[in-house]
């Protein structure tokens, strides 16, 4: 198959990217090296060191044989080109990831704010209406977050995959209809993917676009066995208060003997995967698409949940490490139940990762081995979600 994977530079797609040419997929990589120059920007880095992107590929040709390209390309920006790409490698499919992925850094400023609409929402639409374009029959398989859900849900009634059953009262009787699960976002970034989920509605209903959307929860975990090969293959670990999301944050605390640090109560649930399913997920989307016509094809691509504190315990008990409770400079519910359906990875093969089998191997392995490049002073989250929040005080050592 032939498949072309839009932000393939990044956290999410460059381990996607390698997996799918290990598995014998012709792979093509687009990215505008974004998230590259935003450590720029925050001045943080990687706690793993990140090759040029072509010193990777040439890594990866080096040990397999095999190639992929690279294209420089702004998906939001650069529609001509998109378009260009698209009737130039003709891709059977389009894994898209080119998106800003932190909610801490949509919420940031103004600026942060614009960029990640601006971004996310165009990205999405150019890619969409290049393909309506170019008359291809590609196949489009999204990341999306469960986060369009919002975290409200409370209660036994698990969230559904995408579609909700409702029952509309009318002078006739009970009129049933299948909808799009009510979006409840509670970030910038957030909104942009239940943005997106809108927009692919409409493509697949108005000109028979092909997407599977799968809402995600975090991704945790840095290596593949393709990542590990090298360490010029190694991927992303984000820990700083905008992009590390919070058990990559737990694991490098846990590693430098920091405190962990829980905003709030920790009664927050949230729903995490590692990066080797989200890989694997990704190749099982791509073999079973919708077909033509067929309304969009959404997974939850989620492993186990967990409360914020039930976490950090969990990693305190692992490491002897202890927890301290911040602030939350988020605009959220205290508490939150979260009940997620996922049967249709599972009935597909999935076999998952769990935390209780990968904590102590991502900590000794990422978390300690490269301890000595974090920046203590960036591992505190700090921006707040609305004017007049505190922000959360330094603990730094």
């Amino acid at each position: 198959m032939r498949v072309l994977v839009l932000g393939g530079d990044g956290f999410c797609g460059w381990p996607t990217a390698l997996h799918l040419s290990q598995a014998g997929h012709d792979v093509t990589i687009a990215d505008n090296l974004s998230r590259r120059f935003i450590d720029v920007e925050l001045e943080v880095e990687s706690l793993t060191p990140i090759r040029p992107v072509h010193e990777r590929l040439a890594a990866w040709r080096e040990h397999t044989g095999k190639e992929i390209r690279f294209v420089n390309l702004d998906l939001a920006r650069e529609y001509d080109r998109v378009l260009g790409v698209l009737l130039e490698s003709r891709p059977d499919a389009v894994v898209h990831f080119a998106e800003q992925r932190a909610a801490p850094y949509s919420m940031r400023s103004a600026k942060t704010k614009r960029y990640t609409v601006d971004n996310n929402v165009t990205g999405t639409h150019n890619l969409l209406a290049a393909i309506v374009e170019t008359g291809l029959d590609i196949a489009v398989v999204h990341l999306g977050t469960m986060g369009v859900y919002g975290y409200g849900w409370s209660g036994s009634a698990p969230i559904p995959e995408g579609y909700l059953t409702v029952h509309v009262p009318t002078p006739e009787g009970q009129l049933e209809r299948e909808i799009l699960h009510p979006a409840n976002p509670g970030s910038v970034y957030h909104m942009t993917k239940t943005l997106d989920q809108l927009l692919f509605a409409f493509y697949a209903k108005n000109d028979g676009v092909r997407v599977t959307d799968l809402h995600q929860g975090i991704v945790w975990g840095t290596q593949t066995p393709e990542t590990a090969i090298d360490e010029r293959l190694i991927n992303r670990f984000d820990y700083d208060g905008d992009f590390g999301t919070v058990l990559n944050r737990f694991i490098m605390q846990a590693a430098i003997g920091h405190p962990l640090t829980v905003h709030g109560t920790g009664g927050q649930t949230r729903a995490f995967i590692h990066i080797r399913d989200t890989v694997r997920c990704i190749e099982l989307a791509l073999d079973d698409p919708p077909v033509r016509g067929e309304q969009v094809s959404v997974f939850n691509q989620v492993t186990e949940t967990y409360q914020v504190r039930a976490l950090a315990e969990l990693v305190s008990r692992m490491t002897g490490v202890e927890i301290v409770y911040l602030p939350n400079p988020r605009k959220e519910a205290a508490e939150n139940d979260l009940n997620v359906t996922r049967d249709r990875f599972l009935a597909l093969g999935l076999n998952p990762t769990t935390l209780s089998e990968g904590l102590l191997e991502e900590t000794r392995e990422i978390g300690v081995k490269y301890a000595s490049r974090a920046d203590f002073s960036k591992i505190v989250a700090k921006t707040v979600w609305s004017a007049g929040m505190e922000v959360s005080p330094d603990l730094m050592r």
